[in-house]
């Protein structure tokens, strides 16, 4: 799993754009302008929503995740070493893009 595979993964969902906010070392993939799946320029792996703090701790308990420096608590970086599979990795972006996508508003959402 790299970079290359998250732009792949996120560049099927509908509506998905990349975006460098910072510079062209940091990818984030965004729906309705907010970030749903980052990776940063330290190239570690990918950062994702989950549904809540306790799907989060459960992630990083478990050690399939760590937790995603500067983000609020229900985000978690998924690691590129060692690497996450790619079907986990596919349903942990699929599920931040979903949590984004239904938090945007309702004429946002169906515009999209």
């Amino acid at each position: 799993m790299n970079r290359a595979t998250v732009s792949r993964i996120c560049a099927d969902l509908p509506g998905a754009t990349l975006d460098h906010p910072w510079d062209e070392r940091h990818d984030a993939w965004k729906i309705g302008g907010r970030i749903f799946a980052l990776v940063g320029a330290l190239d570690q792996g990918v950062t994702v929503k989950c549904p809540d703090v306790e799907t989060a701790a459960l992630l990083i308990e478990t050690g399939r995740a760590v937790r995603a420096p500067y983000m609020h608590r229900s985000w978690v970086l998924l690691p590129f070493v060692p690497p996450t599979p790619e079907e986990e990795l596919r349903h942990r972006i699929g599920v931040s893009y979903k949590l984004i996508r239904g938090s945007l508003p309702r004429k946002l959402r169906d515009a999209l």
